[in-house]
């Protein structure tokens, strides 16, 4: 597999590397603070309008695996060079789609280009970055939430500024054609691709290592990927307005950045897997239950949770260095911790949509996330070296010394 070539490439990576993953949420998060006027404007249900974030984390579940695939064809620049080019063509069509039918259609392409970037994204760490995964993990993983925090804080601007939730999304969608151009200058000292001799990984499926990661990912997901959907229209539910219950979802997203960039300068050398992913998990929680129980200090709350994605997100994705040695390995678990993780998070928006149909409000499925986070919280106080190293039979003299 192609690697840069000196150490100022390796560094022009890891910030080609962030400029990409600022271009991997907004079409997702920055759906959230205007989901309420989309499906008001399409005439749909709630449990339709959150088709628009489960049907792309759907895709970034289900076509994790094909990345490694499209890496052994094309490389590394180019297979997130085509990601972002779909994400930016065909978010433009999704902005100018007529009709519900063809906005929800064109949500899959979109969710498609994001899950292929994002897939292959541990592999370029484990290439160039193998002696500080923390550090590297946690730059790109501050990308995804720094666009994740600008397009949840930019979307109402926007559509005021541009004639609707169309303009918005029209908006993040040209933006990405500009990362784009940013990749691939950046990457530009990568050399030719060389197909590797290895062939192509099988995912983990007897690993219980992989098990756990996907339970792990599914939890946090769900956390992640249902708030962002639905925390403004349940605000508003609680007399908040409806721009100020989406800076809510701002803030929440915008302190997700300054907590992964300390992970990743510190978190390598102090603490352990276990004690972020605690850490991360009790944050998490207590925010979820303040949203539930006293949603007027909300701002708290939304730090809390915020706090808890700085922390959690990286930490997951640094697990599958954890768990592997060889890049493929890295790849495959991580396809696998992707593919079931994201896969079951889908469900969320969805689910909560259609509680909210049922049941008038959306108390019902936030106590179901408090729930889901203190899943992660009991699993992260039993995660141990031991248990981390784990291999299945034909896998465990392959890694030695795994630091839980």
């Amino acid at each position: 597999m192609d690697r840069p070539t000196s150490d100022r490439d390796a560094r022009l990576l890891l910030g080609a590397l962030f400029v990409a993953a600022l271009a991997l949420r907004p079409q997702l998060v920055g759906i959230g603070p205007l989901l309420s006027t989309i499906r008001q404007h399409l005439d749909v249900s709630h449990s339709v309008a959150g088709l628009l974030s489960t049907l792309i984390v759907l895709c970034m579940g289900l076509l994790a695996p094909i990345a490694y695939r499209i890496v052994r064809r094309v490389g590394l620049r180019w297979t997130i060079a085509l990601a972002l080019g779909t994400i930016s063509a065909c978010g433009v069509g999704r902005a100018l789609a007529p009709s519900a039918a063809a906005v929800i259609g064109l949500t899959i392409p979109v969710g498609v280009g994001i899950a292929v970037a994002q897939s292959v994204m541990p592999l370029a760490v484990r290439q160039s970055w193998s002696t500080r995964p923390l550090l590297a993990t946690g730059i790109y993983a501050a990308g995804i939430n720094g666009g994740a925090a600008l397009s949840a804080a930019l979307a109402l601007p926007l559509a005021h500024a541009f004639g609707g939730w169309r303009g918005a999304l029209g908006t993040f969608s040209v933006v990405t054609a500009g990362l784009l151009a940013g990749w691939l200058l950046l990457t530009c000292g990568h050399p030719p691709h060389a197909p590797p001799p290895q062939p192509l990984p099988r995912l983990p499926w007897r690993n219980p290592n992989g098990w756990l990661l996907v339970l792990i990912f599914s939890v946090v997901s769900i956390m992640y990927y249902g708030l962002n959907a639905w925390l403004p229209s349940a605000l508003s539910e609680h007399g908040w307005s409806h721009p100020t219950a989406a800076d809510v979802l701002t803030v929440t997203n915008a302190v997700t950045v300054p907590f992964m960039i300390a992970l990743a300068w510190g978190g390598d050398r102090f603490g352990s897997r276990r004690f972020w992913l605690s850490l991360g998990s009790a944050c998490g929680l207590l925010g979820v239950l303040g949203f539930v129980l006293a949603p007027a200090g909300g701002w708290l709350w939304a730090t809390l949770v915020g706090a808890s994605i700085g922390l959690l997100f990286p930490s997951m994705l640094t697990l599958p260095l954890d768990a592997a040695d060889r890049p493929e390995d890295v790849g495959a678990m991580t396809a696998m911790m992707l593919f079931g993780g994201y896969s079951v998070a889908a469900l969320a928006p969805f689910v909560l949509g259609a509680l909210r149909d049922a049941a008038g409000s959306f108390t019902l499925g936030l106590w179901l996330i408090a729930g889901d986070t203190l899943i992660m919280l009991i699993v992260a106080l039993s995660l141990t070296p031991a248990r981390l190293a784990r291999r299945s039979t034909d896998e465990r003299s392959a890694v030695q010394g795994v630091r839980a």
